[in-house]
């Protein structure tokens, strides 16, 4: 099954995104900028368990969704950075909190020819292929459509200091 593939590694190492996108509903907006979210939260977010960008939004627009995963509920978001700040490992870039927000679609339905932010990222870290979930490559299925490569954290990677 083809599904959007992107390499966070790749797509972090950008200084602007120069990704267009065919979002329907609000042409002016960039649907990566919440696949980027999205894939963030879902493989690179610590998932800790006293959060504190949750304990950070007084607006409550960060809960943890039942799978785990951080969720931003964009109409309470008013991009105020809160939860940016409070993010101890630096995993919330200021980037992923825009105010106004589209919500990439996959291009459910699109007829013919790849999307334009297939065609537009210049240095090709989003693609539409097929590929398989492989965790000793780094590559990660999230939800039904999206495929992401980049080093996902788990707790197992780390190594507490010894007690002396």
């Amino acid at each position: 099954m083809k599904r959007l593939f992107v390499d966070l590694d790749i797509c972090d190492k950008c200084e602007e995104c120069k990704i267009i996108c065919d979002y329907f509903y609000h042409p002016q907006n960039n649907g990566i900028a919440s696949l980027r979210e999205y894939a963030a939260f879902a493989t690179i977010c610590r998932h800790c368990e006293e959060a504190p960008c949750l304990t950070a939004c007084y607006h409550n627009a960060l809960e943890r969704a039942p799978d785990g995963h951080l969720k931003r509920y964009k109409m309470r978001c008013t991009s105020c950075k809160s939860c940016t700040i409070a993010c101890p490992f630096g995993i919330i870039f200021q980037d992923f909190i825009p105010y106004l927000d589209s919500k990439c679609d996959y291009c459910v339905g699109k007829a013919e020819g790849s999307p334009r932010c297939v065609n537009s990222c210049p240095q090709k870290a989003v693609q539409i292929k097929d590929v398989e979930e492989d965790l000793e490559k780094d590559i990660y299925f999230v939800g039904e459509s999206l495929a992401v490569h980049t080093r996902k954290w788990s707790r197992e990677d780390v190594q507490l200091p010894k007690k002396k």
